[in-house]
């Protein structure tokens, strides 16, 4: 808030009071990725979403993602993976998400830079340390924020040593064997400064074989001139979660901790250093950048039900054909009948690179307000990716025993494989506002992105593959200020994104994968273009002094041509990706909040609807509702399966005293339809409401302790489902399970607390 102070002329001579001018704040986002580049939220023609550090602190909730969930009408979490660190995060039925099997319709920037992995796109919230947030932008649809930005884009702002100062120490713990550490810590000295940030965790899971080891730190070093400021930070992470994923119903209800196969684990071992930059050639002329380099070390361990079978004292595969081993040899069978599990081990090692450069000038055109901003940026990856199959025994609890023989299929249909990935993506990009009159704003925008993705195989399995795609996305969009009250807004945007090498590389039903475990060289998909229409009203109002109220209410419709959907195939537990026509996502929001002294109180709702408008027929062979070779019809108009149509968020922190701070956060859901379920022939998963309680007290003004709950009222819900083979894995609990529906528990009421000290 910028405060003018307008003395009179005679002010040494006379004793009336100085007059007082308070100007309106003014909220800022980014135009465009590059940091430096803001302007007024107001001005926007899109709906926006922004939370500081504090937003995301206050709920006490996992990470940037969960306080996403738990402030923002229209985000909502799946927990395929079984762990709450490892969520998939839905916007506008658009996903970000850390499994490679998910299409990625979201784009996350990270101080500029594209946090998207050039593997699949995936976004690992794990490797953020809430802690250094500074500001997370949510934000819809706008073509300058490039691929993968279909339902919207996330910018992320870390702290630094000019934004925050002092230092801050948080230990704590609670259900579950957790136990947390964390730092923050920033200090300016003239026109240098540092800051460091990091934290330790430890989670033994609720569920069996849940376990969650985080290690996470980001650094940054800056120098800052009378027109310059310079950067360079390091973000990084060791991280081990397991996640015992989704459960056969019959099994979740007689023992709701259990898990189905196990191992599933993912260690992720990452590092990114980038370098920022802005000069300013004068008051109206700038010019920012970014260079990174990222490094990621993956590692999947994922049991799963086998994909063979015995045959005459001999494994053999579906069609019928015998397995065999590295040598080429039948594999006999070793365990006289089993049972046998299947594991599934993977590793990525990615290397991505970037840079980009945009110039912002706010100087007037035709004598008018305007802000122009110009960019381009590169970002590039070489990925190896290797997997290899085996077959072993299970445990009584179905746990994988080893160390198992490696399968390795003549066909290519079950084998190892090894490939050597290069992708790179380049745009160019242009948005302008123009200020036509002091009330109405032109927004006009666009990119070119240019995306080339090849494969070279590295076993000889013919896993080769050059892959080009270009387009470009055009946006434009008004708003008009009728007063600090209210505002309209209204905007056309266009949208793109490649297909991944993850997705390239698993687009055949006659060979699928898991997860996209098993590659070989396959057809060709088409590029996913996503158009945009928008419309909302906003604006901020005081009903009494020392109150802001602000409100938002908008639609939206987007139709995604060629979309690309992970599906069944005719092999049960494999799947492959596919172009399936025309989707879309259409929707309501409202919201508002309210801030008043020691009153903070929010309220959001979103309608998402979510449909195929493309009839297509879908192989889903474990789907009871399946015709007799397995298929089932997908109609114009069905609901994509894992997006819930209802979402409403309310909460609410008040300072009780000057001391004492409590508060409550909650999340009512309508339910949704399972992955293998495209035609909308089963029920959905329930709803469900969730309570969230925390509290702080300060014993002084450097010490506070805080408490925690989440869900509140233990309630029993779940957040992703699909369909298991339930007959190729003994069940001790429920013998002879034979319903293929499976479910991802959300986790029971847990309580935490702990103390934060400053200084």
């Amino acid at each position: 808030m910028a405060v003018f102070m307008v003395l009179s002329a005679a002010a040494a001579a006379q004793t009336a009071s100085p007059l007082v001018i308070e100007l309106p704040p003014v909220d800022v986002v980014g135009a465009a990725p590059l940091l430096g580049s803001g302007v007024d939220r107001g001005k926007v023609p899109a709906a926006t979403h922004v939370l500081n550090g504090g937003d995301i602190a206050r709920t006490g909730v996992s990470g940037l993602a969960g306080a996403l969930d738990a402030q923002v009408g229209g985000v909502a979490l799946d927990d395929a993976a079984g762990n709450q660190f490892q969520p998939a995060l839905l916007y506008r039925g658009f996903t970000a998400s850390p499994l490679d099997g998910t299409a990625q319709g979201l784009a996350v920037y990270v101080n500029g830079a594209r946090f998207n992995l050039p593997f699949g796109d995936t976004v690992n919230w794990d490797l953020i340390p809430s802690q250094a947030i500074d500001t997370a932008n949510l934000e819809g649809a706008n073509p300058v924020f490039g691929l993968n930005a279909l339902g919207g884009s996330l910018s992320v702002q870390l702290k630094n040593g000019f934004t925050y100062h002092g230092g801050e120490l948080v230990l704590s713990g609670g259900s579950f064997g957790r136990v947390e550490g964390a730092f923050q810590y920033g200090r300016q000295s003239g026109d240098f400064a540092a800051y460091a940030a990091g934290g330790v965790l430890h989670d033994g899971g609720w569920r069996q074989s849940q376990t969650t080891d985080l290690h996470q730190f980001f650094g940054d070093a800056g120098w800052r001139g009378a027109r310059s400021d310079l950067h360079v930070s390091v973000l990084a992470a060791r991280d081990g979660l397991s996640g015992p994923g989704t459960i056969p119903v019959q099994l979740l209800a007689a023992d709701r901790d259990a898990a189905f196969t196990v191992p599933d684990a993912v260690q992720n071992t990452f590092a990114r250093v980038s370098v920022t930059g802005n000069h300013d050639f004068t008051d109206t002329l700038s010019l920012q950048g970014v260079v990174y380099y990222t490094s990621l070390q993956q590692k999947v361990v994922n049991s799963n039900t086998p994909n063979f079978q015995v045959c005459g004292g001999f494994l053999c595969a579906q069609s019928g054909a015998f397995l065999t081993d590295r040598q080429g040899n039948p594999i006999a069978d070793f365990l006289h009948g089993g049972p046998y599990g299947e594991l599934d081990n993977q590793t990525i090692n990615t290397n991505g690179y970037g840079a980009a450069l945009q110039a912002s000038d706010t100087d007037a055109l035709f004598g008018l307000p305007n802000h122009f901003v110009v960019g381009a940026s590169f970002d590039g990856g070489v990925t190896t990716f290797s997997a290899s199959p085996l077959a072993g025994g299970l445990t009584a609890d179905r746990g994988f025993v080893g160390p198992g023989v490696v399968i390795d299929q003549a066909d290519g249909s079950i084998a190892p494989v090894r490939v050597d990935i290069t992708s790179a993506y380049y745009g160019l990009y242009a948005t302008d506002i123009l200020d036509v009159t002091p009330h109405l704003s032109l927004n006009l925008s666009g990119r070119l992105n240019l995306a080339k993705i090849d494969l070279r195989d590295q076993l000889g399995s013919a896993l080769n593959g050059d892959h080009y795609y270009v387009h470009f996305n055009p946006g434009i969009g008004l708003t008009y200020t009728f007063s600090p009250a209210i505002s309209v807004y209204g905007s056309f945007s266009v949208a793109n994104r490649a297909p991944t090498p993850a997705e390239l590389s698993c687009a055949s039903i006659a060979s699928p994968c898991t997860l996209a475990n098993f590659f070989v060289a396959d057809p060709n998909l088409k590029q996913v273009v996503a158009q945009t229409v928008e419309v909302g009203l906003r604006g901020k109002a005081t009903p009494y002094e020392g109150a802001t109220l602000r409100w938002n209410v908008g639609l939206y419709r987007t139709n995604v041509s060629d979309d690309i959907v992970f599906l069944p195939a005719t092999i049960p537990g494999q799947d492959f990706f596919q172009n399936v026509g025309l989707t879309r996502r259409q929707g309501i929001e409202a919201g508002m909040s309210l801030q008043a002294g020691s009153l903070r109180a929010w309220l959001d709702y979103a309608f998402t609807g979510a449909t195929f408008e493309t009839a297509f027929t879908e192989d889903s062979p474990l789907n009871p509702a399946s015709n007799a070779a397995g298929q089932i019809p997908v109609m114009r108009g069905d609901q994509l399966p894992g997006v819930p149509r209802h979402r409403l968020k309310l909460g609410l922190s008040y300072d009780m005293t000057e001391a004492w701070t409590a508060g409550f956060s909650a999340v009512l859901s309508s339910g949704q339809y399972l992955f293998g379920d495209e035609a909308n022939l089963t029920s959905r998963i329930g709803g469900y409401v969730v309570l969230n309680l925390d509290t702080q007290y300060r014993i002084t003004p450097n010490i506070e302790i805080f408490a925690q709950v989440r869900n509140a009222l233990n309630a029993k819900y779940e957040t992703f489902g699909t369909f298991s083979d339930t007959a190729s894995v003994p069940i001790a609990q429920v013998p002879g399970a034979s319903n293929t529906r499976a479910l991802s528990p959300a986790p029971p009421i847990a309580g935490y607390g702990g103390v934060r000290m400053t200084f």
